[in-house]
């Protein structure tokens, strides 16, 4: 199992990866404000690279319940800069554009990144699928329903295995006619994206049911808000949750996981992944 994007091939056959979140926002649920200074976000990127994170993910507009949208241009003064200077780094990572917009991703890869990861899965800028075409980027497709202004206030399935598994082979077929090839796309159930606690539980129950056309899974639960329904957890509580979401995600296939804290993720998912293979 690979993913190409751009220039690497990722090979997921034997070991996942962590992919480290690196918000460049003032508003993100978790850590907004913490790394919109370049040199914050810089000095955070090379903890996460030092804790194992083979990509990092750079993200100037939250996409938290309720987050408004932000314009191209304040979108692209956030991210740019920080692109720019990962790409220089000496161990520099594979980089992730976090993005919506066509004009961003195009900017982005333009500036080194080699993924791009859209919430939206193409549904939200109708130009998305042909610069991810151009570019030759790696692509994160993930479920949602609705936007993340409005996604949580009334979330409705019949079976919502089944309808993201279903969206997933839409989305396929859509990006391979747009001229994706398949070994560049993966899929994020989007936990937390238009679900209850319900839903995210179920999903996660069934994670080896949403493999389409034998495409990786992204796994981005960290530190996200069903933990506290749970549990009631407050933010600073949802560490110990989140990794073992990790471990048991890995022990079931999920090779792609996004997450705020490397290290203890990333032990997580070999410690998974040994007893796998033993």
């Amino acid at each position: 199992m690979t993913w190409r994007c751009c220039n690497h091939t990722i090979d997921l056959a034997e070991q996942g990866l962590i992919m480290g979140i690196l918000n460049v926002t003032p508003d993100s649920f978790s850590d907004g404000g913490r790394f919109e200074k370049i040199v914050n976000a810089i000095g955070h990127a090379r903890q996460m690279i030092s804790e194992g994170a083979a990509i990092i993910d750079v993200g100037g507009e939250s996409t938290r319940p309720g987050a408004e949208a932000v314009t191209e241009e304040e979108e692209a003064r956030r991210v740019l800069p920080v692109i720019e200077k990962l790409g220089q780094l000496e161990s520099s990572p594979v980089i992730s554009i976090d993005t919506s917009k066509a004009e961003i991703a195009r900017q982005a890869c333009e500036a080194g990144a080699t993924i791009i990861n859209d919430v939206t899965a193409f549904r939200g800028d109708p130009d998305m699928a042909r610069v991810a075409a151009e570019t030759n980027a790696g692509v994160v497709l993930m479920h949602m329903q609705g936007q993340p202004r409005t996604m949580q206030k009334q979330p409705t399935y019949g079976d919502v295995v089944a309808e993201v598994r279903d969206f997933f082979a839409e989305r396929l077929e859509f990006a391979e006619k747009s001229g994706i090839d398949r070994d560049r796309i993966v899929f994020d159930p989007g936990i937390g994206f238009g679900k209850t606690l319900e839903h995210n539980l179920e999903l996660l129950r069934h994670l080896d049911q949403l493999t389409v056309a034998d495409r990786p899974l992204l796994l981005g639960v960290s530190r996200k808000s069903f933990f506290g329904k749970l549990l009631n957890a407050d933010l600073e509580d949802r560490f110990a949750p989140t990794v073992a979401t990790t471990a048991l995600a890995s022990a079931v296939g999920v090779r792609l996981h996004r997450v705020h804290d490397v290290r203890a993720n990333l032990d997580a998912m070999r410690m998974a992944e040994a007893l796998e293979q033993s």
